[in-house]
């Protein structure tokens, strides 16, 4: 099994948005980048920032982005040119649109009256019919992204509204989907929460500097206060007199995403009132609870199983112990030039501690099952190393149904729990027995928070 084939058996997730505006005319740049570094989780493919300078000639937005992690794209010398005290930064793992440069965000456009930047975390699900609008206006896209249907339907309403705001309340309205947005104007910084909070978004301050991101581990990365979420359906302007919130899109349905707290967001983040690690913890007691297991130690697949086994290892009164070794150091690509390496690849990225797991009942628990191949392969690691039974326990239920709103839930053929029973797959990894969280055990990990579980039950909110 190849690093590739470890990655690709993941869900990837989706995107984080960064915006910053800093009214004592400071650059913008290095805090865009540090949250952006702090973000780089929920994407890897490419990255980039825009910002403009309010003290500086009107509708002047600078910007840099291209494929790769942040700490790639963006160097000392780069950073320097982009001269602006508001600043937006996006980093990007694409649901819509090819893996390419010209797809990267922030989206930059010039209109008729004026200048936009745009970063999208999420999907538009009647973007195909806003494009086909747009087209017959006359507009011309450059990417095949729903984010640039977005800004360009912004600057259409933008020629017979006041203010961008207005511009942007017009078009979320026709909106469909998951998307938090995080837009610059020359003068403004604006934030927007989709009306079911599908998608993450919160509000932080800095002295008197406000601001904007996916998740509340970007605002400790930048020293940073958190302030609040923002509201679904919010749409909340930050400029030099402050903040106003504008919520004439909220409304009280809610279905937020379960795959947030199952392993989309960063441990030390707090989503919408909930502490991530806490609610993966507990998640781990609800597992435990419904599928014990007559064991020697419970482990996780590091990282994503490693909370939630922590939690299942407390309530069994089994022994928590760390069984892989994760290398941090391999690169996403590195060259295998035989096939005899490719198939061994996955020993440079984890690594079996053989004196922890020999001759022991080993409980291994991770965040979710999606071909299965990863965790075929890390079953074997473990009885090559002289485990003596394998039982795997997942904290999230069997994935069933494709994701429309910005996660990458493949296709139901590529989904093992769709055609196969849990036998069926316990006999196809290889493990001693399976159990997999329990649709209904979700209240215990996040409260009475409304969810959206599609991927799990078909119910979809939109």
């Amino acid at each position: 099994m190849s690093i590739q084939a470890l990655e690709d058996d993941k869900l990837k997730e989706e995107c984080g948005v960064f915006g910053i505006f800093n009214p004592d005319g400071s650059a913008a740049a290095p805090s865009v980048y540090y949250g952006l570094c702090a973000l780089q989780h929920r994407g890897q493919e490419a990255s980039g920032i825009a910002v403009c300078d309010t003290y500086g000639p009107k509708g002047n937005i600078t910007w840099h982005k291209d494929m790769g992690l942040v700490s790639e794209v963006f160097r000392p010398d780069t950073l320097d040119t982009l001269k602006g005290n508001i600043g937006i930064g996006h980093v990007r793992y694409s649901t819509t649109g090819a893996s390419t440069a010209e797809n990267a965000q922030p989206l930059v456009l010039n209109y008729l009256k004026g200048t936009l930047a745009l970063a999208h975390n999420g999907n538009i699900t009647n973007a195909g019919g806003l494009r086909r609008e747009l087209q017959e206006n006359g507009a011309i896209f450059h990417t095949t992204t729903d984010s640039e249907v977005v800004a360009f339907y912004i600057a259409r309403e933008r020629t017979h509204t006041s203010c961008v705001e207005d511009a942007i309340l017009q078009t979320s309205r026709k909106l469909k989907g998951g998307y938090a947005l995080v837009i610059m104007s020359p003068r403004k910084l604006i934030g927007v929460r989709d009306p079911l909070g599908l998608k993450p978004l919160c509000l932080g301050r800095r002295g008197g500097s406000y601001i904007l991101a996916s998740e509340s581990c970007a605002l400790t990365a930048v020293d940073a206060e958190f302030i609040r979420d923002i509201m679904p359906g919010e749409i909340i302007t930050i400029t030099k007199d402050g903040i106003h919130s504008d919520y004439r899109l909220t409304q009280d349905k809610r279905a937020h995403c379960i795959f947030e707290y199952i392993y989309f967001a960063r441990l030390d983040s707090t989503l919408d009132g909930i502490h991530v690690y806490d609610a993966r913890v507990r998640a781990g007691k609800a597992l435990a609870a419904s599928y014990p297991a007559d064991a020697d130690l419970v482990t996780g697949v590091p990282d994503s199983g490693l909370a939630a086994a922590t939690g299942y290892a407390q309530a069994s009164g089994l022994p928590f112990a760390l069984a892989f070794h994760k290398n941090s150091y391999v690169g996403r690509t590195f060259i295998k030039p035989t096939q005899k390496e490719r198939e061994s690849a996955v020993h440079l990225k984890l690594s079996v501690l053989e004196s922890v797991v020999k001759d022991k009942r080993i409980v291994l628990i991770d965040d979710s099952i999606v071909r299965g191949t990863t965790i075929a392969g890390l079953i074997n690691m473990l009885k090559q190393a002289g485990a003596r039974e394998v039982h795997v326990r997942i904290s999230s239920p069997p994935f069933l149904y494709p994701c429309y709103y910005g996660t990458d839930v493949p296709s139901n053929d590529q989904l093992i729990a769709s055609s196969h029973t849990t036998d069926e797959i316990c006999a196809e990894i290889g493990a001693d027995s399976l159990g997999y969280m329990k649709i209904e055990d979700f209240r215990q990990m996040t409260g009475d928070l409304p969810l959206c579980k599609a991927c799990f039950d078909s119910h979809y909110p939109v």
